[in-house]
């Protein structure tokens, strides 16, 4: 539903082939209705890439799986192309959120990607822990290809931040100034101002702390968690804690984004601030560049893949508090780039402990930010190059 990052809309070796969405089958039962969308789906893809010109390489994205999984074998068996499946988690288990585990459709579609997983010429994955799963319950050997970020997301000047600001306050009122100073020429955000005289932009006296997570609105992300913990900051300004206000930016769509919305709007909090954008693909990175501290709520359903949003916020040089799940270590270094939660309560508490005394430059929100900065981590395009060509036979 979003509109491509323009690096990729300009590129003259990319082009995109939209399909058709299904809409409107609403007859029958609903395992009905699913098998006429994959078996439509199938013919879509099928025709698609029967359609463009002969293929070296198919790299699929899984999930989704079904039915692409199928089809784009299918594809490399006419145009005697080589198969490299990307797993970034299992659809199976994705399903089994909604359905639960012993759902005849999950049950299928778990011997779905196995079995056609098993026919893939190449094989990535996000982690080692998904890697040795891979291998020791389907026979898949695969290369661990780490997400990382692209070169567009870094910390954000003072000036673009600005900009940005001033931007999202003609629509959303957390980024608008708390009060305007009588006679004041400046142009003022919550968070920046610029001075009329000069032009020079600075952070406002007091301004709150900007707080960003990100979201698909799916299951597999409470963000209850999130609510609770900030009720509990609340109370802790309220008691007398010298903590900064806090404007809480939630972006993306998905299915629980409304009943979200509408537990927000029961929470009557005097200290903090919420917005949930949509924002264009060029905006985000902006908005994690400027950000002081990230929020990951995301608890894989498999177990075995890592937060893409996390791996972004990390390229901002943005310090992370994020949920515990068994190989997010492989990421998130507790104590070093960022904190690991279990619940609101340690949330909360680690909230508490980062924002005290905020802006301060001295306490561990700064040493992360720190560790990140120094730790100059591999970008996506480097990444790529290390670790896939040699995988294709290229030598450049």
């Amino acid at each position: 539903e979003s509109r491509p990052h323009r690096d990729v809309l300009r590129s003259a070796h990319i082009r995109l082939v939209p399909l058709a969405e299904l809409r409107g089958l609403r007859v029958g039962p609903k395992l009905f209705q699913y098998v006429i969308k994959v078996l439509v789906q199938s013919v879509q893809l099928l025709y698609t890439l029967l359609s463009i010109d002969q293929p070296s390489f198919i790299l699929l994205q899984n999930p989704p799986g079904l039915p692409s999984i199928a089809v784009a074998w299918v594809a490399g068996l006419f145009w005697r192309s080589k198969l490299i499946i990307d797993w970034h988690n299992y659809g199976y288990t994705i399903m089994s959120l909604t359905h639960g585990r012993n759902h005849p459709l999950v049950q299928i579609a778990k011997w779905y990607e196995k079995l056609f997983g098993c026919l893939s010429d190449y094989n990535l994955c996000v982690t080692d822990a998904m890697k040795e799963d891979l291998w020791v319950n389907c026979n898949i050997k695969a290369v661990t290809l780490y997400d990382k970020p692209a070169a567009y997301f870094k910390e954000t000047p003072l000036e673009l931040r600005h900009s940005l600001y001033m931007k999202l306050a003609q629509d959303y009122e957390p980024f608008r100034p708390r009060a305007e100073p009588v006679g004041s020429s400046a142009e003022r955000s919550a968070f920046t101002e610029r001075d009329g005289r000069d032009g020079r932009v600075v952070q406002t006296r007091g301004r709150p702390a900007l707080l960003i997570s990100s979201t698909s609105w799916t299951e597999d992300e409470d963000f209850s968690v999130l609510l609770k913990a900030l009720e509990d900051y609340e109370q802790f300004i309220d008691e007398g804690a010298k903590l900064p206000a806090l404007v809480c930016v939630i972006t993306g769509k998905g299915p629980l984004k409304d009943y979200y919305n509408g537990l927000i709007k029961k929470l009557h909090f005097r200290h903090i601030q919420f917005c949930t954008p949509w924002l264009e693909a060029e905006d985000y990175p902006l908005l994690l560049g400027s950000a002081d501290l990230g929020v990951c709520l995301h608890k894989s359903s498999s177990g075995l893949d890592l937060p893409m949003k996390v791996v972004d916020m990390f390229g901002c040089c943005l310090p992370v508090c994020a949920i515990y799940f068994e190989c997010l270590h492989e990421l998130v270094k507790h104590e070093e780039n960022g904190l690991i939660f279990r619940d609101s309560t340690e949330l909360a508490e680690q909230l508490k402990m980062l924002f005290l005394e905020f802006p301060t430059v001295e306490g561990k929100l700064h040493s992360f930010r720190q560790n990140l900065r120094a730790s100059k981590e591999l970008r996506w395009d480097e990444s790529w190059d290390q670790t896939v060509l040699p995988l294709l036979g290229h030598s450049e």
